[in-house]
């Protein structure tokens, strides 16, 4: 549905955008992540012809749609766009929806029953005469979105529509943006900041970093494979150790780094410069007490902190180098767990992920 080749966009000295490449697929969910000033919705924005690229171009159905001037109003009816505030006129959610509707001069019959059938999909029918200024945050947002979903676009934009609300208003966007794609197989782009937010609802996820996409899969590569440690960081996995290849045996690999061992399942030969990346959930945590265990990688260390991140804890082991590890709280306290206890983690080999460290 939409091809983005080589695309680049400056604003005065400042490069956002320097070679954007992607395929986004004809009714998937595509969702854009990357650090906030990465050109997330400056992307949205050249997508919607909102903004001109400086360089390469941009695709929809066949069509380069800024090189096509002549037709930029039929490319601009092929898309609609949520933005992250959404615009409210002061006037009622029957009249806010209808506005893209009657400048297209559908007839009113049409709309009243285009703006019925999208009140009963945003879950607000019976809303119609209530003043859209009057309405809470994520209603707004679902008005936003039912005015986008009566024009039947191809395409649909959201700009960060979840980034102003609270989590039960958040809830009902993602699964109202979840069902609009599963009924009416509409293309979705959206950009966030929230990460899981794009596991939740995306086929595919875009990683945009330093002005390209840094890597382009579905959330399992992304979040469980990061092509760099860059990537890996921004993902959330925080126990990313750098060091050298030892020495092989088998695809096994002893990693060296600061005196520590990390066994780890990958191809690259001795003598390499890696990061080992393991995410916190995939150790586990031991009492000093004798028992054998069978993973490849065990480390006595000292819990030099720990801080609470929502139902779990998470603590800091300080094993010569320190490991982020999760445990749950009653796990925390029926095992006697405190700060300056003494415990032994252990992860497998192939919980290990191995990027090539091109920084040393």
């Amino acid at each position: 549905m939409i091809e983005i080749e080589h695309v680049s966009k400056n604003f005065g000295e400042k490069v956002v955008l320097k070679d954007v490449n992607a395929t986004i697929q004809d009714s998937e969910v595509f969702a854009i992540i990357g650090p906030s000033g990465s050109g997330k919705s400056t992307l949205l924005r050249m997508i919607n012809l909102l903004e001109t690229p400086d360089g390469g171009r941009i695709i929809v159905d066949g069509t380069d749609i800024h090189a096509e001037r002549r037709r930029t109003l039929e490319i601009r009816r092929m898309m609609a766009m949520v933005f992250q505030k959404p615009a409210a006129f002061n006037e009622s959610v029957y009249d806010n929806i209808a506005i893209g509707l009657r400048m297209r001069h559908v007839p009113e019959r049409e709309i009243r029953e285009k703006i019925a059938d999208a009140l009963e999909v945003i879950g607000l029918s019976g809303y119609e005469k209530r003043r859209a200024k009057t309405l809470s945050g994520g209603e707004m947002q679902r008005v936003a979105l039912a005015r986008a979903l009566v024009t039947d676009p191809t395409v649909l934009l959201m700009d960060e529509p979840t980034a102003n609300l609270d989590p039960l208003a958040t809830a009902t966007i993602e699964e109202l943006v979840l069902r609009i794609n599963r009924d009416f197989g509409q293309t979705v782009v959206i950009s966030t900041h929230d990460m899981l937010q794009g596991q939740r609802l995306a086929h595919r996820i875009g990683v945009l970093m330093d002005g390209v996409f840094s890597q382009v899969g579905t959330p399992r590569e992304v979040f469980a494979l990061p092509k760099n440690k860059h990537v890996a960081r921004f993902v959330g996995i925080e126990n990313i150790v750098s060091g050298r290849i030892a020495r092989t045996s088998e695809g096994v690999a002893e990693i060296e780094s600061d005196g520590v061992i990390i066994r780890a399942v990958t191809p690259l030969p001795a003598g390499t410069n890696v990061c080992a990346c393991i995410k916190p959930e995939d150790i586990t945590l031991h009492l000093v007490d004798g028992s054998q265990i069978s993973a490849r990688n065990v480390l006595d260390g000292t819990v030099a902190r720990m801080t609470a991140f929502g139902p779990l804890t998470r603590l800091s082991v300080e094993c010569g180098i320190p490991f982020s590890v999760l445990i749950t709280w009653k796990s925390a306290e029926e095992m006697g767990i405190a700060e300056g206890s003494r415990v032994r983690i252990s992860f497998k080999a192939s919980a290990v992920h191995v990027v090539k460290d091109a920084e040393v």
